[in-house]
């Protein structure tokens, strides 16, 4: 049975991920951020005899080598993801997202990890300069949050280079599904529409992107977590298809059979050159390090989507009225 790590475990992607691991036999440690009210966030609805949560902060060093003692696989999709907050509270992206990257690799160097698998994001690419976009194309810093998961990706890289610490660099393309953020597009459609508005708020609906839903996401992560090929790489994980925001708004709206109106919200709305106007993902190279193909097309994944949000316990965990920055 391989011990594993994830950290990030508490939120979307990576509940879904420690779910997934428990399913295929792994002893999951599972870090959820600390709080003093104890809450594992997603993690409190999961139950196995081989998971292990720990609360802590990828922040501290010292904590970072206790917890990665003794694993033979780390996940790290511990960080700061929310693009507006970034621009309110750049620091703290720096600290989490590059610092807490640092500590986890230091430690995993120190600890004798076998492999590492460092979370990235398709905004590092900002807005497509050619589609699909491989992992060659030109990076672009076109928010602080995308800034840090740039230097994030480099820090990582550089152990690779100077200690031949076994990392990949997975970078995955929007990613939606049960769970996900109230401040992305696609909960944020589903709750206003569960919630029976009739007038949707929204930033700008022209720009496109690469969705992928969070199972083909996390499958992804562990056919690559078992791929040698891929040590020192950097690799996407996309579905080399895209859609625009009104397109995704138009078929949320028929599957939920709802006759909204789309506002258009100035809140919502990035800095102009901050916005990413266009994703569209090549995943050639995932395919042929590890016959990785997706399994969900869009309106498949977006139904599966729209069946929790509508369990009523799911969606009181929203707050449709608000915007979550």
């Amino acid at each position: 049975m391989k011990k594993v790590l994830v950290t990030g475990a508490d939120g979307f992607i990576g509940s879904h991920l420690t779910e997934m691991l428990l399913e295929q036999g792994y002893f999951v440690k599972s870090l959820s951020y600390y709080n003093s009210f104890n809450n594992w966030g997603w993690l409190d609805g999961i139950k196995h005899p081989n998971l292990q949560v720990i609360t802590g902060d990828i922040r501290d060093p010292h904590f970072c080598k206790f917890i990665t003692k003794d694993v033979e696989i780390i996940y790290h999709l511990a960080a700061l993801i929310a693009i507006p907050y970034s621009y309110i509270a750049p620091d703290s992206y720096v600290d989490t997202n590059i610092k807490g990257t640092l500590n986890i690799c230091q430690s995993a160097k120190e600890n004798g990890v076998k492999r590492i698998l460092v979370t990235s994001t398709s905004e590092v690419y900002g807005t497509a300069q050619y589609v699909p976009i491989d992992e060659n194309h030109p990076k672009q810093a076109q928010s602080p949050y995308s800034a840090t998961k740039i230097g994030a990706d480099a820090m990582a890289m550089s152990f690779y280079n100077a200690f031949e610490l076994p990392v990949v660099i997975v970078r995955p393309f929007n990613t939606y599904g049960p769970r996900q953020s109230a401040r992305a597009i696609i909960p944020t459609i589903i709750a206003q529409i569960a919630n029976g508005k009739k007038e949707i708020k929204l930033g700008d609906l022209t720009p496109t992107r690469d969705f992928n839903y969070v199972k083909d996401t996390c499958k992804g992560f562990i056919e690559l977590s078992n791929c040698d090929e891929a040590i020192g790489q950097e690799v996407n994980i996309a579905s080399n298809y895209e859609i625009s925001m009104r397109d995704t708004l138009e078929l949320i709206a028929k599957i939920m059979k709802s006759d909204v109106i789309f506002i258009e919200d100035e809140q919502r709305l990035r800095p102009k050159n901050s916005e990413v106007f266009r994703l569209r993902g090549d995943n050639s190279k995932i395919k042929s390090l590890t016959g990785f193909t997706p399994s969900y097309e869009i309106e498949k994944g977006l139904q599966e989507t729209v069946v929790w949000f509508l369990d009523r316990e799911n969606l009181k965990k929203y707050k449709a009225d608000i915007y979550n920055v």
